[in-house]
């Protein structure tokens, strides 16, 4: 499976997922609450935090010192949560097997490193989630594909550095997303079984790794999450489609 959150390792993990965790069929269980959970898990890009303005703004660069017109974020905004890949395709038509594709990724990653927060913010809402979670004394982290040269100093950025329970990113385990090795790798850093934890993604990885980690989840529709399978076919647990439902779907967590 390639890697291809944003700003992934960009490694291709070629190692199946056993028989047993198999990520799909979820189970439905919309109606059920997080009563006898214990931690949060989120996922970064398109989840807590709006990254997709400097993305974007990496490759039309790219662009730009192309002489060719930059494209508007809406219209780059949905290949976010593909990362170089999907960006790259976006913005140029071109995919990995492309003979300019390494080098062109190569830049594009220079260019976000260089910018990597100019026009990132959280979420609306997010700021408010996370503070009740500290008031609460809930344990949560972060479990992303992208790559630690990225993801730790945005996080930090962002002010979460000293907040979050974990930093789980694409590098640190042998396996990223769909495989459950990063979410299982998080639960033991948080010290708290797998099943008693609820991970929110907004990409179909982050469920399927969630479902095989044995985790509760939830779709955060209000991300990036594609164009491909929407994400009320995901099968997560919980749909949510704004930081309010999640806000209030968490509120039985202690």
């Amino acid at each position: 499976m390639i890697n291809d959150d944003p700003l992934s390792t960009g490694t291709i993990d070629t190692k199946p997922l056993p028989e047993e965790t198999t990520p799909l069929p979820q189970r439905l269980t919309e109606g059920d609450g997080l009563g006898l959970c214990q931690a949060v898990l989120f996922d970064l890009d398109g989840t807590i935090a709006d990254t997709a303005p400097d993305l974007v703004a990496a490759v039309n660069k790219m662009r730009h010192d192309r002489g060719l017109e930059m494209r508007p974020l809406e219209t780059l905004r949905p290949y976010a949560s593909a990362g170089a890949r999907g960006l790259l395709g976006g913005a140029f038509e071109i995919g990995p097997e492309h003979h300019d594709f390494a080098a062109m990724r190569d830049e594009f990653l220079a260019n976000y490193e260089a910018d990597l927060c100019i026009e990132t913010t959280l979420f609306p809402g997010i700021a408010e989630i996370l503070d009740q979670l500290d008031a609460r004394g809930v344990r949560w982290g972060i479990v992303t594909n992208k790559a630690t040269r990225f993801a730790a100093p945005l996080v930090g950025l962002l002010g979460l550095d000293t907040r979050a329970g974990c930093l789980v990113c694409g590098d640190t385990t042998p396996h990223s997303k769909p495989h459950p090795a990063p979410l299982l790798h998080a639960a033991e850093l948080l010290d708290v079984a797998p099943e008693r934890i609820v991970y929110v993604g907004d990409d179909l990885r982050d469920v399927q790794a969630g479902f095989a980690a044995g985790m509760i989840t939830v779709a955060a529709a209000y991300g990036y999450c594609g164009d491909d399978i929407p994400p009320r076919r995901w099968h997560a647990n919980h749909v949510v489609d704004s930081t309010e439902e999640l806000q209030h779907l968490l509120r039985d967590i202690a």
